[in-house]
């Protein structure tokens, strides 16, 4: 088979490596891919929003499967461009990434089919969001841009001045742009969080094994919101008991729901979890794999990637038994000094051997390129060096020793993964 797999993140390089074990799997494309990328697949120049393109050359090439792994081409319709020329695409289409791409919409779908989240309203005007802070008075306060923001539109403000400077920068300074034409103000749940991805065919739904995202810039959970600093899998707090809970109450209702709002949605659905004192609660969905989730997760999988996306995409995949490791997982972001903020590009990375590699532990590019011989850093979140062991103890050790031999001006990463 051909496949073509489109971004250029490590969760594009992450699935590439697993489509690779693949024996069904001849040759993989990346569009438009990164430099670590380059060593797996062939990397063709074309933008991952760009529909026309990857219609014509996913046709020009005989490609047999089309992955769509990030947030903006799902939700523009990368999918339904494809299938309606005849190519199979993994992930859902715009209708049902809605689920991701509007917060309003997953909002308004857990309240009307009481699947369980957080109090939250829904405003348009600064004033009256403000108004309603205020009325509430109730720190922190959680506030979220209604559309995709780079994983970066959340905000918590322990404040009520916080409060108003969010509401300010995202309505009316509007720093994500139209994403901040509306907001949903929430309340601020308690507790352990906990990702869970699954597989959905839209009848039938197999979770993934669990894993923790750790989305704060620097240690002990201090800095920025960042796209994700670190992963761990699977996450200690998430119990068989609680993921029956999660199963019973969230996780199929939420398929059910989009089938009954006739949005049916197939591909990878991701589940943000908070286990409160009151039980699990969805803080948001993601209509794909996670970034860094991913990195944890997909390295468990024992099952042939291949023959899961075709089952989701032929609806079979209750006839489809998926196995994972025992293994523990971990993962640690390498990232570009001063990111999420302002960051330079460019700088050479050393340490790494000639496939972008490292003994002891895989690397998974984010924000790479690869020039005359040598990797350079092209983005904030650069690699994801990922190590699996007996427990969550070994993983981690051999994740930091493997981080340790990796080096570029201004690296920056957190010390506390998984602790």
């Amino acid at each position: 088979m051909r496949i073509l797999v489109i971004g250029s993140g490590g969760r594009e390089h992450t699935i590439i490596r697993k489509l690779k074990e693949s024996p069904k799997v001849d040759r993989i494309y990346a569009a438009p891919g990164n430099g670590g990328i380059s060593k797996d697949a062939e990397c063709v120049n074309i933008n991952a929003m760009d529909k026309e393109g990857m219609v014509a050359f996913a046709k020009e090439n005989a490609v047999d499967l089309v992955f769509v792994a990030p947030d903006d081409p799902l939700a523009a319709g990368m999918v339904d461009a494809l299938t309606a020329n005849g190519i199979r695409a993994f992930g859902p289409r715009a209708e049902a990434a809605v689920i991701e791409s509007s917060k309003v919409f997953s909002k308004n779908l857990m309240k009307k089919y009481n699947i369980p989240t957080a109090e939250y309203e829904v405003f348009d005007d600064p004033k009256k969001a403000i108004a309603y802070i205020e009325e509430k008075n109730k720190f922190p306060v959680v506030i979220k841009a209604d559309g995709l923001a780079l994983g970066k539109g959340v905000i918590i403000a322990q404040t009520h001045k916080d409060a108003q400077d969010a509401v300010k920068e995202i309505m009316e300074d509007k720093k994500f742009g139209e994403s901040g034409n509306k907001v949903v103000v929430e309340e601020f749940l308690t507790g352990p969080e906990v990702s869970v991805l699954a597989f959905t065919d839209g009848i039938s739904l197999e979770p993934m094994v669990s894993s923790k995202d750790h989305k704060r810039a620097y240690d002990n959970d201090q800095g920025l919101n960042t796209g994700g600093m670190g992963t761990i899998s699977p996450n200690p707090y998430y119990t068989e008991e609680i993921a029956e809970i999660c199963r019973k109450t969230i996780f199929e209702p939420t398929v059910a729901a989009m089938n009954s709002e006739n949005r049916t949605f197939k591909g990878c659905l991701y589940f943000g979890l908070m286990i409160t004192p009151d039980g699990p609660k969805v803080i948001e969905y993601n209509a794909r794999f996670g970034d860094p989730e991913a990195q944890v997760v997909l390295p468990r999988l024992k099952t042939d990637l291949v023959d899961i996306i075709e089952a989701v995409i032929d609806e079979k995949l209750s006839q489809l038994k998926i196995e994972w490791s025992d293994e523990a997982t971990a993962c640690v972001v390498m990232a570009s000094g001063g990111y999420p903020l302002a960051y330079k590009k460019g700088l050479e990375i050393t340490g790494l051997d000639e496939n972008g590699q490292i003994d002891g532990a895989e690397v998974f590019h984010a924000g790479t390129k690869f020039e005359n011989g040598k990797f350079y850093t092209n983005g904030g979140r650069v690699l994801g060096i990922t190590a699996s062991g007996r427990t969550l103890d070994e993983a981690l050790d051999k994740a930091y020793a493997a981080v340790k031999k990796i080096s570029f001006e201004g690296a920056h990463y957190r010390t506390d993964i998984g602790k």
